[in-house]
Protein backbone atom coordinates (compact mmCIF):
# COMPACT_ATOMS: atom_id res chain seq x y z
CA UNK A 1 0.00 0.00 0.00
CA UNK A 2 1.37 3.52 -0.70
CA UNK A 3 0.06 5.89 1.77
CA UNK A 4 0.57 9.82 0.45
CA UNK A 5 0.85 11.83 3.26
CA UNK A 6 0.51 15.90 2.28
CA UNK A 7 0.29 19.01 4.00
CA UNK A 8 -3.10 20.57 4.07
CA UNK A 9 -5.12 23.49 5.42
CA UNK A 10 -7.69 22.04 7.99
CA UNK A 11 -10.72 24.32 6.64
CA UNK A 12 -10.52 22.03 3.28
CA UNK A 13 -13.78 20.80 3.23
CA UNK A 14 -12.38 16.85 3.16
CA UNK A 15 -10.03 17.64 5.81
CA UNK A 16 -12.86 19.67 7.81
CA UNK A 17 -15.06 16.71 7.97
CA UNK A 18 -12.48 14.41 9.00
CA UNK A 19 -11.68 16.62 11.94
CA UNK A 20 -15.36 17.10 12.53
CA UNK A 21 -15.38 13.30 13.08
CA UNK A 22 -12.39 13.37 15.31
CA UNK A 23 -14.04 16.26 17.10
CA UNK A 24 -17.43 13.85 17.74
CA UNK A 25 -15.53 10.84 18.63
CA UNK A 26 -13.31 11.99 21.08
CA UNK A 27 -15.89 14.17 22.77
CA UNK A 28 -18.04 10.94 22.93
CA UNK A 29 -14.92 8.88 24.93
CA UNK A 30 -13.90 11.83 27.32
CA UNK A 31 -15.57 14.47 29.41
CA UNK A 32 -15.51 17.92 28.42
CA UNK A 33 -13.30 19.22 30.86
CA UNK A 34 -10.29 16.16 29.91
CA UNK A 35 -11.21 16.72 26.21
CA UNK A 36 -8.31 18.09 24.82
CA UNK A 37 -8.65 17.69 20.52
CA UNK A 38 -8.64 20.86 18.46
CA UNK A 39 -11.00 21.86 16.06
CA UNK A 40 -10.70 22.89 12.66
CA UNK A 41 -10.00 26.74 13.96
CA UNK A 42 -7.33 25.40 16.81
CA UNK A 43 -5.67 23.46 14.11
CA UNK A 44 -5.21 26.60 11.39
CA UNK A 45 -2.69 28.70 13.59
CA UNK A 46 0.68 29.60 12.75
CA UNK A 47 1.72 27.19 15.09
CA UNK A 48 0.74 23.86 13.52
CA UNK A 49 1.54 22.20 10.92
CA UNK A 50 -1.16 19.97 9.27
CA UNK A 51 -1.41 16.85 7.39
CA UNK A 52 -3.69 13.91 5.57
CA UNK A 53 -2.93 10.59 4.79
CA UNK A 54 -4.74 9.31 1.81
CA UNK A 55 -4.61 5.60 0.37
CA UNK A 56 -5.94 5.09 -3.73
CA UNK A 57 -6.99 8.53 -3.37
CA UNK A 58 -9.57 8.51 -0.28
CA UNK A 59 -8.87 10.93 3.01
CA UNK A 60 -8.25 8.19 5.84
CA UNK A 61 -6.41 9.97 8.61
CA UNK A 62 -4.46 13.24 9.54
CA UNK A 63 -1.85 13.69 12.05
CA UNK A 64 -0.60 17.47 13.56
CA UNK A 65 2.15 18.87 14.82
CA UNK A 66 2.23 22.46 17.47
CA UNK A 67 4.92 24.10 18.02
CA UNK A 68 5.79 24.87 21.68
CA UNK A 69 8.13 27.06 23.02
CA UNK A 70 11.35 24.99 24.62
CA UNK A 71 11.78 24.18 20.88
CA UNK A 72 10.00 20.76 21.32
CA UNK A 73 6.73 19.87 19.44
CA UNK A 74 3.34 18.71 20.70
CA UNK A 75 1.95 15.74 18.30
CA UNK A 76 -1.41 16.66 17.92
CA UNK A 77 -4.96 15.25 16.20
CA UNK A 78 -3.34 11.84 15.23
CA UNK A 79 -6.40 10.10 13.93
CA UNK A 80 -7.36 7.02 11.31
CA UNK A 81 -10.66 6.79 10.07
CA UNK A 82 -12.06 3.13 11.44
CA UNK A 83 -12.51 2.02 8.05
CA UNK A 84 -8.49 2.25 7.85
CA UNK A 85 -7.73 0.64 10.56
CA UNK A 86 -5.06 -1.82 10.40
CA UNK A 87 -3.60 -0.68 7.09
CA UNK A 88 -0.15 0.89 9.05
CA UNK A 89 -2.01 4.09 8.20
CA UNK A 90 -1.26 5.34 11.80
CA UNK A 91 2.10 4.19 12.10
CA UNK A 92 2.81 5.71 8.29
CA UNK A 93 1.75 9.22 10.30
CA UNK A 94 3.54 8.94 12.83
CA UNK A 95 6.46 7.96 11.43
CA UNK A 96 6.36 10.86 8.84
CA UNK A 97 5.68 13.57 11.85
CA UNK A 98 8.44 12.14 13.81
CA UNK A 99 10.85 13.19 10.69
CA UNK A 100 9.11 16.30 10.16
CA UNK A 101 9.80 17.15 13.88
CA UNK A 102 13.88 16.41 13.34
CA UNK A 103 13.52 18.16 10.20
CA UNK A 104 12.74 21.49 11.79
CA UNK A 105 15.32 20.51 14.62
CA UNK A 106 11.89 19.86 17.24
CA UNK A 107 14.83 18.44 20.46
CA UNK A 108 11.50 16.06 21.43
CA UNK A 109 7.54 15.21 20.67
CA UNK A 110 4.94 15.66 23.55
CA UNK A 111 1.59 14.33 23.48
CA UNK A 112 -1.53 13.98 25.19
CA UNK A 113 -4.19 11.40 24.93
CA UNK A 114 -6.62 9.38 26.69
CA UNK A 115 -6.18 7.43 30.44
CA UNK A 116 -8.64 5.07 29.17
CA UNK A 117 -9.33 1.25 27.62
CA UNK A 118 -10.13 3.15 24.06
CA UNK A 119 -7.51 4.83 23.60
CA UNK A 120 -4.75 1.76 24.73
CA UNK A 121 -4.30 1.11 20.92
CA UNK A 122 -2.59 4.54 20.56
CA UNK A 123 -0.78 4.83 23.55
CA UNK A 124 0.59 1.26 22.91
CA UNK A 125 1.74 2.37 19.08
CA UNK A 126 3.35 5.55 20.50
CA UNK A 127 5.17 3.56 23.22
CA UNK A 128 6.36 1.21 20.42
CA UNK A 129 7.97 4.08 19.10
CA UNK A 130 9.95 5.16 22.18
CA UNK A 131 7.33 7.37 24.06
CA UNK A 132 7.32 6.99 27.78
CA UNK A 133 4.92 8.23 30.49
CA UNK A 134 5.72 11.66 31.77
CA UNK A 135 3.63 14.97 33.87
CA UNK A 136 2.24 17.21 31.64
CA UNK A 137 3.60 19.58 29.57
CA UNK A 138 2.91 23.26 28.25
CA UNK A 139 -0.61 24.54 29.76
CA UNK A 140 -1.84 20.89 30.35
CA UNK A 141 -2.51 19.94 33.95
CA UNK A 142 -2.87 16.70 35.74
CA UNK A 143 -5.91 14.92 34.52
CA UNK A 144 -6.78 11.33 35.46
CA UNK A 145 -8.27 10.99 32.04
CA UNK A 146 -4.99 11.84 30.23
CA UNK A 147 -1.64 10.25 29.62
CA UNK A 148 1.29 12.33 28.65
CA UNK A 149 3.86 10.95 26.48
CA UNK A 150 7.38 12.29 25.59
CA UNK A 151 10.16 11.19 22.87
CA UNK A 152 13.52 12.25 23.44
CA UNK A 153 14.54 12.98 19.66
CA UNK A 154 18.13 13.71 20.32
CA UNK A 155 18.32 9.93 21.63
CA UNK A 156 15.75 8.35 19.61
CA UNK A 157 16.63 6.08 16.83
Amino acid sequence: MAFVIERASPSEPEAAALIARHVALMASQSPEESCHVLDGGGLDRPDVVFFLIRLDGATIGMGALRTLPDGAMELKSMHTVAEARGTGAGRAMLEFLLDHARAQGARGVYLETGSTEDFRPARSLYERYGFVECGPFDDYAEDPWSTFMHLDLRTAA
